[in-house]
Parts: structure tokens; sequence; C-alpha cells
């Protein structure tokens, strides 16, 4: 499945320049709207939304690890219509475990949730980085995460990618 699936958007982080040891983390992101609506994280440290998921565990397959992710961040139940939308590639500096570079590949997926959210599972980082989920207009997040990329030169790596998808993913609400 994940081998058919297009990709939206391949980059290159401008720090890295000639990789010499790249590691490679796989991760899902559910897409989930109603209407206009989206459910989104939002990360009070970054002052960002972004698309929940995350990486998957060893030897998990991606849907299962999807709806791991999506149930753990936002508490959302009856996941389920969930199909390929794309993925994100990114090759970006990494300080870890003796790599230089990371290639993280976003695995994205729509699918469908009760609008009513459970409780959240959060990790304890997912906590002191102040994460919490909402449904949230996606062009007021999408605008909302411009303003932030263009008043903090220095955001976080992720928020670019976000916004990307976001944008995307609006032009298909809009056109249907």
């Amino acid at each position: 499945m994940i081998n058919q699936m297009p990709v939206l958007r391949s980059t290159i982080h401008p720090d890295v320049t000639t990789p010499q040891n790249t590691d490679q983390r796989i991760s899902t992101r559910g897409i989930i709207t109603q209407g206009e609506e989206i459910l989104l994280i939002f990360t009070a440290r970054y002052h960002d939304y972004s698309l929940p998921g995350g990486g998957l565990h060893e030897d998990e397959d991606i849907i299962t690890g999807l709806i791991r992710e999506v149930e753990e961040e936002t508490g959302a139940e009856n996941i389920n219509n969930i199909v390929p939308y794309g993925c994100y590639e990114e090759l970006r500096p990494w300080y870890k475990g003796g790599f230089d570079s990371i290639k993280m590949l976003s695995y994205c997926f729509t699918c469908d949730a009760n609008k009513q959210l459970g409780t959240p599972r959060l990790e304890e980082n997912e906590i002191k980085n102040g994460v919490s989920a909402l449904w949230i207009n996606i062009h007021e997040a999408i605008a909302h995460n411009l303003e932030v990329i263009a008043s903090h030169p220095r955001a976080g790596l992720s928020i670019e990618r976000e916004t990307y998808l976001l944008q995307k993913i609006a032009k298909g609400i809009v056109n249907k």
C-alpha cells in the first residue's frame, strides 16, 4: 500500500549538504475532516497546528500505527474509512545515534472519526509541549501557521510540512 502511495512533495532542508549517515523514520498522518473543519493538534511550545499522527512502532503495520497515533493524540474514536492520500518526504538534519540526517516519510491517510473526542493518551513530551486536539476551520489553521512562519523565521521544522499538507487538503475541500 505505501509503496504505491503518490509522493506529494519531497524536500531537502538547506542545512543538509552532503549527508554521510542517514537514518529513516516512517510516520503516519490522519486527515479527518467534516466540511471545512479538520481535526488537528495544536502544540503550545511551537504555537502551530499539525495533523495528528506520529512514528510507527517496530514491526507495526501502517494502518494500525495510524489508528493508534490518532487515538493517542486526539482521543478520536471509531476511526474508519481509511484511504491513502499521499506521502510527504523530507531530508533534514539529525544529530542522534551517530546520524547526520534523517529521511522522514509521512504517510497521510484520509479517514473518518466521531466528532466527539474521547480522552487522549499523550506521551510525556507531548504533555510538556502543550499538545491538545481540536476541531478547527482549515483556513484559520493555515492562516495561523503562515503567520507563525512569517513572524518566526526559525520556527520548527515540521510547520512547513504541516502547512503544505493543510493547503493541499483545503484545495480538495474547496473543489468538492
